[in-house]
This record gives C-alpha cells, sequence and structure tokens, in this order.
C-alpha cells in the first residue's frame, strides 16, 4: 500500500496490535536449545523405523506400483 493512502486500521491501532502480540510472545515458555534439539533428534530416531520415506513402501502395499509394463517390438 502506498504511503498517504488511507486505510481501514490506523497507524495508532496496528501499533496497538504489535504491543499485544509482544506481550503475548513475552508470556511464550522457553526453552533451552540444546536440550530441544536432543529431544527432536532421539524423537525422529525413534520413529525412523515407521518413515515411510526411509524405509520405502512394501510392494504388496504400494498403490503407485507399476501394474504392468509396456513392451514395444
Amino acid at each position: 500500500m502506498l504511503k498517504g493512502e488511507m486505510t481501514d486500521i490506523s497507524e495508532i491501532d496496528m501499533l496497538k496490535m504489535q504491543v499485544e502480540q509482544l506481550r503475548k510472545e513475552l508470556k511464550a515458555e522457553r526453552g533451552m536449545v540444546s536440550k530441544s534439539a536432543t529431544e527432536l533428534k532421539d524423537w525422529m530416531e525413534s520413529m525412523a523405523a515407521e518413515d515411510m520415506l526411509l524405509k520405502g513402501i512394501p510392494e504388496d502395499q504400494n498403490p503407485f506400483k507399476e501394474k504392468g509394463g509396456c513392451v514395444l517390438s
């Protein structure tokens, strides 16, 4: 939006909204990145056996398996 155009929300209202958002963020519980990263890594490793992208889909359960081939002669 160009400067000087009329908006539905005044600049004061926008600033009030920003202050309110900052107050909400201030109250958010924070944790140490080193602890969170370790927990995330451990969880990912524990779930790796169930991850279809890592282990693949069994041929008998694969809906995208080739049904037949094309033979040109």
